[in-house]
């Protein structure tokens, strides 16, 4: 297979197709998968709007012990994305892995009650919760391409992203009803959030269809096999790549607190940052995705962390008040939109399709760890330089990110050497 995605996509769609054409390409199982994320993030998203606040006002957490506990939250998924991707390719039950993660995703939101206001139990909670994540989001990633034509992979990661984002919408929304309704109580946050996860894991369980090969494997998938993909150097250099943008990327997290203290925004304002975010997210991850398919994954995806750029720049430049919380949220929600399923979709056709969770979940190990050392940094630098210098940091360290992606992954592929493709 030639990698001929990186810069275009395999197949031009024809100018004639109609909507509904587009939308019976990417599939059942794909609108399947979509409403599962879609639930589980109105669930995950609950929580995550409130913690932020809850650590920091609430625990009076510093910058640098939020920015461990921030990458705790993300790079705990590092290692689980390998295993889960290279169990679902070995066993051939992508489904059934990515259960097992949602499940346990879905039992941590319990473990917050326990945990109280203990600062380690909150990490270990939260690290558990990621666990599942790591779990589930290969399998995930790869029934989606398994279940799309190649050509229609930008679309299909778009309309799945933008189902994503529309529960990550309501998640905080749905928080604040909670917390109104409970007299700002937290843990009736988690109650609600684990009813919900639970739903998720149902839909599931009902809807979604494990995508088999249409011949056995030829042989069982190996540790040798799994390493044998970076033995590529197409894949080797989108590993670097995302390596490179996920030690770039501040958490989000750390930029909605930026704003809140810039602004002096009331606590209770804080939650609806995300919900801005997202909305902006949901609009865009579908047609964003269209436009990868038809010009090309690698500029729409380094145009969505330019987007990034700006974003740090606005949040210590001289824009200011509601004008700058729109124009910084807006262009977070471009960023994410172009950026999040865009990478996979530019990631699916690279890999054989035997080891194409293994795979995925390589590039998203390697991204995940970088985002872990990249919040505690951003963190030690918030605390000893400031929220300026630390915002003008990761500004120049995207620059850089970016640069490097755009040189790595312009150069002309070369095929898959046989032993991997096999």
């Amino acid at each position: 297979m030639y990698l001929s995605t990186i810069g275009r996509s395999s197949t031009a769609d024809s100018t004639g197709e109609s909507g509904g054409r587009r939308l019976r390409a990417i599939g059942a199982n794909v609108f399947a998968l979509g409403a599962v994320s879609l639930v589980t993030d109105i669930s995950a998203e609950m929580v995550t709007a409130v913690l932020p606040l809850y650590l920091v006002l609430g625990l009076h957490l510093s910058p640098m012990a939020y920015g461990a506990i921030d990458g705790v939250y993300t790079g705990a998924t590092a290692l689980l994305r390998i295993v889960g991707g290279y169990v679902a390719d070995r066993v051939r039950n992508r489904k059934a892995v990515a259960g097992v993660g949602y499940a346990l995703s879905a039992v941590a939101k319990l473990g917050l009650l326990a945990a109280g206001r203990s600062v380690g139990a909150v990490g270990l909670v939260i690290a558990f919760d990621r666990a599942g994540k790591g779990l589930r989001t290969a399998p995930r990633d790869a029934l989606i391409t398994l279940s799309t034509p190649p050509k229609a992979l930008g679309r299909a990661f778009g309309v799945h992203r933008a189902m994503d984002s529309f529960g990550a919408f309501l998640g905080p929304l749905v928080a604040l009803a909670v917390l109104a309704a409970t007299a700002q109580s937290f843990d009736a946050v988690f109650v609600t959030s684990f009813c919900v996860a639970v739903l998720g894991v149902v839909l599931l369980v009902l809807f979604v269809r494990d995508r088999r090969e249409a011949r056995p494997a030829t042989g069982a998938v190996s540790p040798r096999g799994a390493f044998s993909l970076l033995r590529a150097a197409p894949v080797r250099r989108l590993v670097l790549c995302a390596c490179l943008l996920g030690l770039a990327t501040v958490g989000d997290g750390f930029v909605y607190l930026l704003l809140q203290c810039r602004e002096e925004l009331h606590a209770s304002w804080f939650p609806l940052l995300a919900v801005g975010t997202n909305l902006g997210y949901l609009l865009l991850a579908a047609p964003l995705g269209a436009l990868a398919d038809r010009v090309g994954r690698l500029p729409v995806m380094l145009g969505g962390y330019t987007a990034l750029i700006a974003v740090y720049l606005l949040l210590y430049g001289p824009l200011g008040g509601w004008p700058l919380i729109a124009s910084t949220l807006a262009l977070y929600g471009v960023f994410y939109a172009a950026t999040d399923g865009v990478l996979m979709a530019l990631a699916g056709p690279l890999l054989p399709e035997r080891l194409r969770t293994t795979g995925i979940a390589v590039i998203q190990t390697g991204q995940a760890l970088a985002y872990l050392v990249s919040s505690v940094l951003f963190g030690m630098a918030w605390q000893a330089w400031g929220p300026v210098t630390a915002s003008g940091v990761a500004a120049a360290g995207v620059v850089v990110a970016v640069v490097a992606t755009a040189v790595l992954l312009a150069r002309r592929p070369a095929a898959l050497t046989p032993e991997v493709s096999r």
